[in-house]
């Protein structure tokens, strides 16, 4: 609690009663006693009225579904990186047509591409429309 340990915590009650005084001491205990209990009837109450607004019970709430850790990005691409979902493809599938397509298309001869420049001087076409 708030990084004390027991002894420290013992320390800390001591010093108080001895601040406090033993002649406080018991109004002091019952404003402390009477806090605790208003701090439970409201943590009681916001849960009822969370029950009422959502209509599920926090208790049943699945709270590791929501957890933000779990999205961490490099554990994601990990699992995507080593998940193994190759299959194999039959020889009629679409996968091994595409294959033996680009095969034969770059046995093929294409033509050569040819670049047109510019003049020193001339302008460069100027779509109107286009702008």
């Amino acid at each position: 609690m708030f990084g004390i340990n027991g002894p420290e915590f013992i320390l800390l009650l001591l010093i108080g009663i001895l601040v406090i005084g033993p002649q406080r001491l018991p109004e002091y205990t019952q404003k402390l006693a009477n806090l605790v209990r208003e701090v439970r009837r409201m943590a009681s109450g916001a849960r009822e009225q969370i029950k009422e607004e959502v209509g599920i019970d926090i208790d049943d709430v699945d709270w590791k579904k929501y957890d933000p850790r779990q999205y961490d990005p490099r554990r994601i691409i990990k699992e995507a990186l080593l998940e193994d979902d190759t299959k194999p493809v039959s020889a009629g599938g679409p996968a091994a047509v595409a294959a033996a397509a680009s095969a034969a298309s770059s046995a093929e001869e294409r033509p050569a591409r040819v670049i047109e420049s510019l003049g020193v001087g001339e302008r460069a076409p100027f779509d109107t429309e286009a702008t």
